[in-house]
């Protein structure tokens, strides 16, 4: 009745049941990423006890989902309704866009640019990976986690290399968790100790911006409207993330007329949405979908994504002051990520750290946003023309 025999027959189930014990640890006592690691560590623990019935399995062709949550379960009944459409990385972006301001990417419009430059890792990666072996949709899955995005890694996943989704999930949430180190360690050999005191405020002090925005309320209305029709007309692959990111801050800007609107987007929504992912994500990592050479080239090549795309910021930086009067921190590269707003909370104690009066959160904000907008409209070029 137990699965104590089960498991000793199947050693490497309980080697998944530690890993899964780990990513908990990092959520539940570390606090890395808690709301993504915790969902994904015990949707990891369920999947792998023998005899649950839990774990994603590849199911049979015109399977309905009745007989597919009927035969095996009930996480794989979530994870074919909910993440293998597609479904819930969109609406993800949609609570993500109802928390977002992007008033200090608005205020700052030349550090966006560092947003966009750093999504090098992506396609950095996406090369490397073709010239060791992987096909170019499973090079493209790949890369995508330099974007440091998890809903924008799982939605090109599911469309380009469906079979990588665990461990491409894995690696894109683990390393989002993981921010708090790995921006310090790509800063340590990459910025000097000059660089990380240029304060920002002093900067804007001795050159003031020429044209200042003089009704933000206005224009942070307008934004979303205005990329939502960009992006549907240039890349229209991107849309199900950028359009749903949008919406999501356009009922948040629009003020108490869609207050109830921003309410569900924002709360009872992304937090439903947040929970079947992690569970369904963590329950395809089963001991033979994990345990293999390909899943631990994907976990290293996602560091180096990760890394490359912080980097690719960095000097992004580096070159525009060479040519700038009005200097700009790097560490406003190294947040061009998707990771808001941990990476610029990182950046922002980093300069801290060697300034107590350099606060620059605000500015990391500006290409932290951005890098969402980027590395979503990265996915949707992929997916334009690998689909």
């Amino acid at each position: 009745m137990t699965a104590f025999s089960r498991l000793a027959e199947e050693p490497a189930g309980l080697l998944m049941i530690l890993i899964s014990f780990l990513l908990l640890y990092l959520g539940i006592k570390k606090k890395y990423e808690p709301l993504l690691l915790v969902p994904i560590g015990f949707g990891m623990l369920m999947a792998n006890f023998p005899g649950s019935n839990l774990g994603i399995v590849k199911i049979r062709d015109h399977m309905t989902l009745l007989d597919i949550a009927s035969e095996h379960g009930i996480m794989n009944f979530v994870y074919y309704s909910l993440i293998k459409t597609g479904f819930l990385p969109p609406i993800i972006f949609l609570g993500v866009g109802a928390l977002t301001d992007f008033g200090p990417m608005l205020r700052n419009l030349r550090l966006a640019f560092f947003g966009a430059v750093a999504q090098i890792g992506i396609f950095t990666v996406m090369i490397s990976a073709v010239a060791i072996g992987f096909t170019l949709k499973e090079a493209a899955s790949l890369g995508i986690i330099g974007g440091a995005d998890g809903p924008t890694a799982i939605y090109t996943t599911i469309i380009l290399a469906p079979h990588l989704l665990g461990p491409i999930a894995i690696a894109a949430y683990s390393y989002m968790a993981l921010v708090p180190v790995i921006i310090p360690l790509v800063v340590r050999f990459t910025v000097s100790k000059k660089e990380l005191q240029i304060n920002m405020k002093e900067q804007d002090r001795l050159y003031p911006s020429r044209r200042p925005i003089k009704n933000m309320a206005a224009v942070k209305v307008l934004f979303p409207i205005m990329v939502g029709a960009v992006v549907a007309f240039m890349v229209p692959s991107a849309i199900p993330l950028i359009g749903l990111l949008m919406f999501g801050n356009l009922v948040k800007e629009a003020g108490s007329i869609t207050g109830r609107l921003y309410e569900a987007a924002s709360g009872a929504i992304l937090n439903t949405a947040t929970i079947f992912l992690g569970l369904a994500i963590g329950a395809t990592m089963t001991s033979s979908a994990f345990l293999n050479v390909q899943t631990i080239m994907i976990i290293v090549g996602g560091f180096v994504a990760f890394a490359i795309s912080i980097a690719g910021g960095i000097f992004a930086v580096k070159a525009y002051n060479l040519f700038s009067r009005k200097k700009i921190n790097p560490l406003i590269g190294a947040t061009g990520l998707s990771a808001v707003p941990m990476a610029s909370r990182v950046a922002n104690e980093l300069a801290l750290k060697h300034d107590p009066g350099n606060h620059l959160l605000q500015y990391a904000m500006a290409s932290n946003i951005s890098g969402v907008i980027g590395s979503a409209v990265a996915a949707g070029v992929l997916i334009t023309f690998l689909s």
